[in-house]
């Protein structure tokens, strides 16, 4: 079975093992770094991921991807947390981040600025609604480079 997005075929085959062990699966990445291809597989759950979710997943889904084979190449499987400042890629994601603080990097500057914090108050028809210092500002979503969740790193130490 080679045909098809790579990504997607491993959504359908990886959601149903994410959602019986009460976890939520954030992203799929399918992606060649220098010489070697990398199958990310992200997860989410209330109260953060751990190694031990991670493992739990990855020991899972290791034969089923063998038995669906959906990638012809040797590839390195990685499953992992999407982190404090998770990208946001799919509908899910924004309606998951309504009220919450985000950063939208985009591809040009609009008024000599490339990047905006602020918190998400919609995502309809490919539009995000931020709300930067009591101000709407509408982005369109092909026009944002990358949008994650924010954190404030500010106050921590080198060594935290």
């Amino acid at each position: 079975m080679k045909k098809g997005n790579t990504a997607a075929l491993v959504w359908d085959l990886v959601s149903s093992f994410t959602k019986d062990l009460g976890l939520t699966l954030w992203d799929i990445r399918f992606l060649k770094e220098g010489a070697n291809y990398y199958l990310r597989i992200f997860i989410d759950k209330d109260g953060g991921v751990s190694v031990d979710d991670c493992e739990t997943v990855s020991r899972a889904i290791d034969k089923p991807l063998d038995d669906l084979d959906p990638i012809e190449q040797s590839y390195f499987l990685e499953v992992s947390s999407p982190g404090l400042e998770r990208e946001l890629t799919r509908p899910e994601h924004y309606e998951k981040m309504k009220g919450k603080t985000i950063t939208v990097r985009l591809y040009k500057a609009v008024g000599n600025k490339r990047e905006f914090i602020g918190t998400l108050e919609d995502f309809s028809d490919n539009i995000i609604t931020l709300n930067v210092d009591g101000s709407l500002k509408e982005i369109n979503k092909k026009d944002a480079a990358i949008v994650h969740a924010y954190y404030d790193f500010g106050g921590m130490t080198e060594n935290e």
